[in-house]
């Protein structure tokens, strides 16, 4: 039988309004109220009607995330985060997967799921700043990654050039001086392969050498097989690096195992940073130094963006909300202590 918020108010003797302010967190409830009726609470394990709330709001208590590559093991891990994020504001996340496509990230952006959502989080690749300034749907929307729109809508970013220049200084400080970069993409617009790129030209750069296109690896893709593939191409051209710093960590990891058939050590021969602190990094054979978005708080700047929006929906303007990263040193640079 459903409890009800009657029968917690009878049990700790106190207004059905009392029990009503306690459960929505009202601030100005005293604290040995609120534990008077949090005993009652858990004694007859009253659960609030989440679905009325979000009713008498005028809400689904549903919101959307839309990710490029669900397979990928840092947008995975994002989602979790965004999921957990919005679990304590009592709010569900639909999962959207656009694979990276622009018509799929266009169908999201444009509403599809006006009906079933109070807002959505997308992690858009091909949107152009035309496709979303167009945008006749008025559910709330925060962008996730590094692309620049300068529109109306809440933007969450890392600062990748900054990180691209953490990674390539700490390669640098290590004593090397052939660094590779794996992972530009020509076929693309993609703004991190762009950025991460210009992140490591400049530290070179600031550091008095060269920056040849010949220690530049394009890729097709950003998994395993596009840095493995990427890796033996620079190698069969007859460049050997030192260093690589890679777009992900699955470039790296990629690169990591041709080096490894090629019967080079890794970090001795060749030392190695990827980018995204996925699991796999930290539990290879190798584990790998890598750049480390800080995952939570960018999903709790998403989500607390989200609702913003929803609680203001008068404000116009868009923010620029950067997240931190940190360089996790570990053996690929480091080596076995």
């Amino acid at each position: 039988m459903r409890v009800s918020l009657k029968d917690v108010a009878e049990r700790a003797g106190v207004s059905i309004k009392t029990v009503s302010n306690v459960v929505n967190n009202y601030q100005h409830v005293t604290p040995a109220m609120r534990a008077r009726v949090q005993e009652a609470i858990d004694e007859l394990g009253y659960r609030p009607n989440l679905t009325a709330r979000h009713l008498r709001k005028g809400r689904t208590g549903i919101i959307a995330l839309a990710l490029p590559e669900l397979g990928n093991p840092y947008f995975a891990e994002l989602a979790g985060a965004v999921i957990d994020a919005a679990a304590e504001h009592d709010v569900t996340v639909l999962l959207d997967h656009t694979r990276g496509e622009r018509e799929q990230e266009l169908l999201v952006s444009q509403g599809f799921r006006a009906r079933v959502i109070d807002g959505l989080i997308l992690s858009p690749l091909e949107l152009e700043a035309d496709d979303l300034r167009g945008r006749d749907d008025d559910v709330p929307l925060v962008l996730l990654g590094e692309r620049e729109y300068d529109l109306p809508f809440d933007h969450i970013a890392i600062d990748n050039v900054a990180a691209a220049r953490t990674a390539v200084r700490h390669l640098l400080g290590r004593g090397r001086t052939q660094i590779a970069y794996l992972g530009e993409r020509t076929d693309s617009a993609n703004q991190p392969a762009h950025l991460r790129l210009a992140g490591w030209r400049a530290e070179l750069t600031a550091a008095g050498l060269p920056a040849p296109e010949s220690l530049v690896g394009a890729t097709g893709g950003w998994d395993r097989g596009d840095g493995a593939e990427a890796m033996a191409r620079m190698l069969d051209s007859g460049v050997r690096p030192d260093a690589v710093f890679a777009y992900n960590d699955l470039v790296a990891i990629g690169a990591m195992r041709v080096l490894h058939e090629r019967g080079l050590r890794v970090p001795w021969d060749v030392a190695v940073v990827g980018f995204d602190d996925i699991a796999e990094g930290r539990f290879g054979a190798v584990t790998l130094t890598t750049i480390s978005p800080d995952k939570q708080a960018i999903a709790r700047l998403a989500v607390q963006s989200l609702l913003r929006r929803l609680e203001h929906p008068e404000e116009r303007a868009g923010r620029e909300l950067t997240a931190e990263y940190r360089l996790l040193e570990r053996e690929s640079t480091l080596g076995r202590r």
